[in-house]
Parts: structure tokens; C-alpha cells; sequence
């Protein structure tokens, strides 16, 4: 971990973009993150996913790795296809 926080240090110090949207990009990656690894600990397949949210495979890959732009109903609806709920919180 401690090269990935120097590798993160070290690209902000030098692309002010890669700052700027870090937190952004980051908090938008682990969502798609823990979406993906919800389903796998639930034995389900994409496919499986988008069948029962009655989309595309396409749209459930979208939402797995860039969940940038994602609203709150379709987080709840993935988390009760996975028999889970959502949990925001304010810090």
C-alpha cells in the first residue's frame, strides 16, 4: 500500500489534474469496486445481474467500471438483486 500512496504523492505533485480529480475519481472507482465484489461474494454473473434488472450485460459492466455518474435507485436496485442495501452517510 505504501507504494501506492507514494505513486498517488508523486502524480499529484506533478499533474495538477490528476490532483484536482483524485478524490472524485477515486470514490467513483471504489463504488464500482464494491458493486463488482458484492456480486462475486454473491455468486452472481453479470449476465445474471442485468436479467434481473432487466438490462444489458453492457449496462451492469458500465456501472462495475464507471460508476461515475450513477444514481442512488439504480445502487438500490443492484443492492436488492443482491438481497443487500445501500448505506449512505454524511461525514
Amino acid at each position: 500500500m505504501r507504494d501506492l500512496q507514494k505513486y498517488i504523492s508523486n502524480r499529484q505533485a506533478i499533474d495538477s489534474a490528476f490532483g484536482e480529480n483524485y478524490e472524485d475519481d477515486y470514490h467513483s472507482f471504489k463504488i464500482g469496486v464494491l458493486l463488482r465484489q458484492a456480486r462475486e461474494a454473491s455468486g452472481l454473473t453479470q449476465e445474471e445481474i442485468a436479467e434481473r434488472l432487466h438490462t444489458k450485460t453492457s449496462a451492469i459492466s458500465r456501472i462495475e467500471n464507471h460508476s461515475e455518474d450513477i444514481k442512488l435507485s439504480t445502487l438500490e436496485k443492484f443492492a436488492s438483486v443482491l438481497g443487500r442495501k445501500i448505506e449512505v452517510s454524511i461525514v
